[in-house]
């Protein structure tokens, strides 16, 4: 029976894998639709602004808001692609760190945890959030009041 048991084994230890590449795949799928659907909302949100700049702020920051949201559920979706592939990456490196790291072997940034309260936040440096607040500051000459 010890051969039967090995084999058994190995076939169980196949379907994980095969289980575990075909979710690694929805993942990726599942961020590159975000993302592309993040471009489309800049583009609208481009649009909109080009065809009546004085349009009232709260249609531009709902869209600035649906961007935001897609962002976190990226930030989610990488995080655990990360976990599938067993490993954290650094969020201030982008250094890849083994899942029992606390902190970042390079930098020594705290790496990310879900179970923070923080975790879905955005940094306030990135360039899709950093502009938004001032954009809406903007005269029609597209100068940005500071």
């Amino acid at each position: 029976m010890g051969l039967f048991d090995r084999v058994s084994d190995l076939g169980k230890g196949a379907t994980e894998k095969v289980a575990n590449i075909s979710e690694v795949n929805n993942l990726k799928r599942k961020i590159l639709y975000e993302e592309e659907r993040i471009v489309e909302i800049f583009a609208d949100l481009g649009k909109k602004y080009y065809k009546n700049p004085d349009e009232d702020p709260a249609v531009f920051r709902a869209l600035c808001d649906d961007i935001d949201a897609r962002r976190r559920r990226i930030k989610k979706m990488k995080f655990e692609l990360n976990t599938l592939r067993g490993c954290k990456m650094c969020p201030k490196c982008d250094a890849q760190n083994t899942e029992k790291n606390i902190f970042c072997g390079v930098c020594g940034a705290r790496l990310p945890d879900p179970e923070d309260e923080d975790f879905t936040s955005l940094e306030e440096n990135d360039y899709y959030t950093e502009s938004s607040n001032q954009f809406f500051n903007a005269d029609s000459t597209g100068n940005i009041g500071l």
